[in-house]
């Protein structure tokens, strides 16, 4: 079977195997197995000759950040269609995922950030987009929001947050929602298992801590009051090379 990199080459979906490998590298590329979409994960992986493939754009290109892509992957992979949905964005940042919720049709994203004139000037000039600075995620409340929160809660709340537990953040998410409102929220193991599981550059030493994360992930939904729909893996990897994942989750009722 040939390798991933050379395939793209021969496909003519990239012009070199330097800009394939880039791309794969950027975690950009996916291949289907049995109806399952999976990541390429190395240029040196190895894909069936007609393996049906997928390059996401460069995230330089679509989003303003490679969060982005990063939320783009798993609208996909849980099949959310977010069109006409009023969502809460936390911990916005330079506004990845803002910005794809808005390109995929969501009617308004409120964010919420606790640093200062992070979010892209294209972002803070929409309209359809409220940036919320100084508010720190663990204070979250209907009340914190004041008239920006959209009565009887959001359709929609997505997170990307860091230095920080997610199990933390969590229990204020139910408050926020509406009846069968939805949580799609990035885990950053580096922030979970603690400073004494990392090597150099933050990077986790022992990928056997990825159980225990979901596990305590998934532990403090249920125990907020949220029904776990799906754990799965982010289909980039993180800035500085950790692996991260996605928990999908909602609100009983609607």
């Amino acid at each position: 079977m040939p390798r991933a990199d050379r395939l793209l080459v021969a496909r003519g979906l990239a012009a070199s195997r330097t800009a394939a490998r880039r791309a794969i590298e950027a975690g950009r590329l996916f291949f289907f197995r049995g109806g399952e979409r999976l990541p390429v994960r190395q240029p040196a992986q190895e894909l069936p000759e007609t393996a049906e493939l997928e390059l996401l754009p460069d995230a330089a290109e679509r989003y303003v950040s490679r969060g982005g892509l990063k939320l783009a992957g798993a609208l996909a992979h849980t099949g959310l269609a977010v069109g006409g949905c009023i969502c809460l964005d936390v911990g916005q940042s330079t506004g990845g995922f803002t910005d794809c919720l808005l390109q995929a049709g969501a009617a308004r994203v409120l964010g919420v950030e606790v640093g200062h004139g992070q979010l892209h000037p294209r972002l803070r000039a929409d309209g359809r987009v409220v940036c919320l600075e100084g508010i720190n995620a663990r204070a979250l409340t209907p009340t914190a929001l004041g008239e920006h929160f959209p009565r009887p809660g959001f359709d929609l709340i997505v997170a990307d947050a860091s230095f920080i537990s997610l199990t933390l953040l969590l229990p204020n998410f139910p408050a926020l929602l509406k009846p069968g409102g939805q949580v799609l929220a990035l885990v950053k193991p580096q922030f979970e298992v603690g400073p004494q599981n990392l090597g150099k550059g933050g990077i986790v030493r022992d990928p056997r801590l990825y159980a225990g994360v979901e596990v305590r992930i998934r532990a403090a939904a249920q125990a907020a009051g949220l029904a776990v729909r799906d754990f799965f893996d982010s289909p980039l990897l993180g800035g500085d090379g950790n692996r991260e994942f996605f928990i999908w989750a909602a609100k009983a009722g609607g």
